[in-house]
């Protein structure tokens, strides 16, 4: 039987991902009901500001006081799409007060306050969810929350900004720099005006940041992801991957050591092989692979951004706390009793592709290799070019520390053959 009070929902936030949020709830309401088993109601909606023109956005609902709105006490879910720390914090928390569960796309704030924020919904017996916050559209917090709880996972990699991923694909299949790509990204309504968060690398670290406390069961925050975003990533650095049967991609990787007494969690560009299934990720989609030890390997690809796919992801869990309310349930919380700490970059074993400028004369390889040996670092393979006194040389490794890597870098860059090093990039996926 069908509850007939209908649960109230506040919507903070009202732009593209919020107005699609409104508008599906208002056409879809009976089957929203029907899937949940109680009506749902849209109580309003808080914007920054009023008078603008939204499609589809009953304008009776709309309001520019979130507090009051929040704080009505009749409020059963608050669905936060407003993105930053505050005001979206202070209101979540307001949420949790007043009994309300929540539901977020706030990626940047849950790799911040995450376990602050879920110990608050904890004493507040209310749900926390938000699938939206990683990769869009693609289920995957539910997937690692849920149906891989009994399982062991190790590793998480994957392409989780499809920005980056626009960039890097058309530098790739068309020769573009990084400035004309990034244009191209920035006309099509793929990159922000100001695209910082994504092409350094700042989305997807707070996103690797949510995946590995998720999968390992830890404490994991923005500040313990090792970032680098692809502002440096050359047309040369693609011709070389090209030239290795490769494909450069940001990638979020988070790993549990093979002791299983530490994790890492890093977001840089890498090299990796055709061969390799995230290599054929377009445009500006997400692919993401779990590896667990009764799974196996598991790929989860679609739209990783946009209106429609995050909606989707906040609608689906709008679903799942109203049924766990119509329950007088609650859902998963948070699960951080491994407590373990997070490895630094240095430490972290990877294999490097290093392009050195070096001059064109006998003895230069010998005193190169030499130097990679002195510190431990060996050599997969080499590619030397050289003309009228000047070379590159090309050098790709067997796996490494970073700080191994990082001393034999500081060390070339001594020798007088050595001109310069023109990139280097770690190669993964193998």
């Amino acid at each position: 039987m069908m509850r007939t009070r209908p649960l109230k929902v506040a919507l903070l936030g009202c732009g593209v991902v919020g107005s699609e949020v409104a508008r599906i709830m208002t056409t879809d309401a009976a089957d929203l009901a029907a899937r949940i088993g109680a009506p749902v109601e849209l109580a309003g909606i808080a914007v920054r500001r009023a008078g603008r023109a939204r499609p589809g956005v009953p304008e009776h609902l709309i309001t520019t006081d979130a507090e009051a709105l929040v704080n009505r006490g009749d409020i059963d879910v608050v669905i936060e799409v407003v993105g930053g720390i505050e005001p979206s914090k202070h209101l979540i928390l307001s949420a949790f007060k007043q009994g309300a569960s929540v539901v977020s796309a706030n990626k940047a704030l849950l790799a911040r306050d995450g376990s602050e924020l879920h110990r608050a919904a904890a004493d507040a017996g209310v749900d926390l969810y938000y699938e939206a916050a990683v990769a869009g559209a693609i289920p995957l917090i539910r997937p690692l929350r849920e149906s891989l709880a009994g399982d062991r996972v190790n590793r998480v990699l994957g392409i989780v900004n499809g920005t980056t991923n626009f960039i890097l694909d058309k530098m790739d299949s068309t020769g573009a720099g990084y400035s004309e790509a990034l244009e191209e990204a920035t006309a099509l309504g793929y990159a922000e005006a100001d695209p910082t968060a994504d092409v350094e690398g700042f989305d997807a670290a707070a996103k690797a940041a949510i995946l590995a406390g998720i999968a390992f069961h830890t404490k994991v925050t923005a500040a313990d992801v090792y970032r680098e975003g692809l502002t440096e990533v050359t047309a040369a650095d693609i011709a070389s991957a090209k030239q290795m049967g490769c494909v450069v991609k940001l990638l979020a990787i988070c790993e549990r050591s093979a002791d299983g007494e530490s994790v890492t969690a890093r977001v840089h560009p890498a090299m990796i092989p055709l061969s390799h299934p995230l290599a054929s990720v377009r445009e500006a989609y997400n692919a993401v692979f779990v590896e667990a030890e009764a799974a196996g390997r598991l790929m989860f690809y679609g739209p990783g951004a946009g209106g429609a796919p995050t909606a989707s992801a906040v609608l689906g869990d709008l679903v799942a706390v109203c049924r766990n309310k119509v329950a007088g349930s609650t859902g998963p919380g948070d699960s951080v009793y491994t407590q373990l700490p997070a490895k630094p970059m240095d430490e972290v074993v990877t294999r490097y592709h290093v392009s050195l400028d070096v001059d064109d004369r006998a003895g230069v390889l010998a005193q190169v290799a030499s130097t990679f040996a002195e510190h431990g670092v060996s050599i997969d393979t080499v590619r030397q070019q050289g003309r009228d006194g000047d070379a590159s040389l090309v050098v790709v490794t067997h796996r490494a520390t970073d700080a191994a890597l990082s001393a034999t870098v500081d060390k070339l860059r001594a020798l007088d053959s050595v001109r310069g090093v023109a990139s280097i990039m770690r190669v993964e996926g193998e």
